[in-house]
């Protein structure tokens, strides 16, 4: 007979997922206790703390829909939310569900292995204690590991030094600070006009541009926040059907049905409009079709050069190995702007390639800049990343690293066999992955919260997917990619990450069939009785 664990369930990450996950929990009476490294609830957005860090989903769809009382009592300031509210609303979460008595901060887990005979997981933390439990949730997050540049010399810098998931918790001094920005991705785009506008000498160090488009941001009213109350069953039942649980759904009209000058008149509406409807209200054709795509993305760099006032500049922020919208669209404010200004210097690497960090700065293959800060935009190592950093040891001795190495394998992006009673939440290929994250998280957390109730109700003590499931959801998940533009870039939706060993070949991480498809399949499962799994 197994022996009783620790716990019941250990769920790992106190984000966005973490606390809904315990939530439901603690309604359904099951014990479960939170692990979190950091030293607070938050997730990402404890984390991410840098000058500019904010929500692209619009901040009214981006919190929990699953209280009415929570819903009444929080206004957002803003369209979207900037780090410190966000973190301020989860916290507020917290405090007001009381789920911190059952969460343990600085906690790092470094290693989780199943044992066979006691049907238990047994959890071990950096700071050497372990714990067991019966059921072993993940709630780590797509964009939790950071990844550091792959340049020689970093160590050797004698100035201040960071990654932006590590920004500072004291304030830091930027105005009249030779300030460098290795990275010119999402983060880079938030970060960048807000460090120039502080009044630093800014050099911007770019790989290669991303296509951008305006978040036209702004605050909410007091009557502005009181008719999104009056609305959020409408707003949340919109998210619902949207392929990507944003408000904005795809136009789903051919593209020729509308002449030339229509499109354009169609785009620059769009593009007028806050947040991503540029991106996600256009017509499906510009996933797609590459004709369809090359005329969007023209009238995006039009845009681009009509913003930046040095027109060799304006080209260099322009992508030639892409398409507008072909990866994940970085919103921005005032990014393209910020190179109009006398203290801005983009720097090139494509033609002047860095060759290593040295304690004033750094050189590249034409000359040594000289700096205070460097600031590494370098990004992270997208959705696997984060397991890779821990290990998972399941049956046979086998790694879930090892498992993962072309790329994850599992049943539903939910579990994975050879790990039995892991339940990966937000896990790679499950639909949250793809999606306006709360909404996605609360679609999971709740299935997630229905499988425990059924397994403690059938007196079940173990589940495992079934191999030849996974293998048909790997399959299934790949062929998603095969109509899509995207597949052609070297994003993090592909898995591509140039500064991880091992990440220069295309791995299928995320589900595109859309959040309502993804829901179906799930609740089909659950209905079924579950019979992509062995449970015991």
């Amino acid at each position: 007979m197994p022996v009783n664990p620790d716990h019941e369930v250990l769920i790992i990450g106190a984000g966005v997922c973490g606390i809904y996950q315990l939530y439901r929990l603690r309604k359904l009476g099951i014990e479960a206790t939170v692990l979190e490294a950091g030293d607070g609830p938050g997730g990402t957005w404890y984390w991410n703390r840098y000058p500019g860090a904010r929500f692209d989903s619009e901040s009214y769809t981006y919190g929990y829909s699953f209280s009415k009382e929570l819903l009444d009592e929080w206004d957002w300031s803003e369209r979207f939310s900037a780090q410190p509210e966000t973190l301020r609303y989860l916290e507020h979460v917290v405090e007001k569900f009381d789920l911190r008595r059952d969460m343990q901060f600085g906690c790092k887990v470094v290693r989780s292995e199943w044992d066979e005979a006691e049907r238990l997981w047994t959890v071990n933390l950096a700071d050497g204690r372990s714990l067991t439990c019966r059921w072993l949730m993940t709630a780590i997050g797509l964009l939790s590991a950071p990844t550091e540049p792959n340049i020689p010399g970093t160590e050797t810098f004698a100035g201040q030094a960071w990654h932006t998931y590590r920004w500072p918790k004291e304030p830091v001094e930027l105005a009249g600070k030779r300030v460098a920005i290795i990275g010119t991705g999402a983060t880079g785009v938030q970060l960048i006009p807000v460090v120039a506008e502080a009044g630093a000498d800014l050099t911007v160090f770019q790989r290669r541009p991303n296509w951008c488009a305006p978040l036209h941001n702004g605050p909410l009213s007091t009557e502005e926040m009181a008719e999104i109350r009056s609305n959020y069953d409408a707003i949340f039942e919109k998210c619902a059907q949207t392929p990507g649980g944003f408000l904005h759904e795809p136009d789903r009209r051919p593209f020729l049905s509308m002449t030339a000058e229509e499109r354009r008149e169609k785009w620059e509406d769009l593009y007028a409009q806050p947040g991503f409807g540029i991106w996600l209200s256009n017509f499906l054709e510009i996933f797609v079709d590459e004709e369809a795509n090359a005329e969007l993305s023209a009238f995006i760099a039009e845009k681009i050069r009509d913003r930046v006032d040095d027109p060799v500049i304006a080209e260099k922020l322009i992508p030639t190995d892409h398409g507008f919208g072909t990866q994940r669209v970085p919103m921005e404010t005032r990014y393209y702007e910020a190179y109009n200004r006398d203290n801005v210097t983009l720097v090139d690497v494509s033609e002047t390639p860095i060759v290593e960090i040295e304690a004033a700065g750094i050189r590249t293959s034409a000359e040594l800049y000289e700096f205070d800060i460097i600031i590494y935009a370098t990004g992270f190592d997208a959705v696997v990343g984060s397991f890779d950093r821990m290990e998972f040891v399941g049956t046979d001795g086998q790694t879930l690293r090892d498992k993962w190495s072309q790329g994850p394998v599992t049943y539903l992006g939910i579990g994975a066999q050879g790990f039995p009673n892991l339940i990966t939440l937000a896990g790679p290929t499950a639909g949250s992955v793809s999606t306006n994250f709360p909404r996605g998280i609360e679609t999971g957390v709740e299935w997630a919260t229905d499988l425990m109730k059924h397994l403690r109700d059938e007196g079940l003590t173990r589940i495992e997917a079934l191999p030849e499931r996974e293998v048909e959801w790997t399959e299934h998940v790949a062929s998603l990619y095969e109509r899509l533009l995207m597949r052609h870039t070297k994003a993090w939706f592909n898995g591509y990450n140039s500064n991880v060993e091992g990440r220069d070949t295309a791995r299928h991480l995320i589900y595109n069939g859309g959040n309502p498809k993804y829901r179906k399949l799930i609740d089909a499962e659950a209905e079924a009785g579950y019979p992509g799994f062995v449970l015991a």
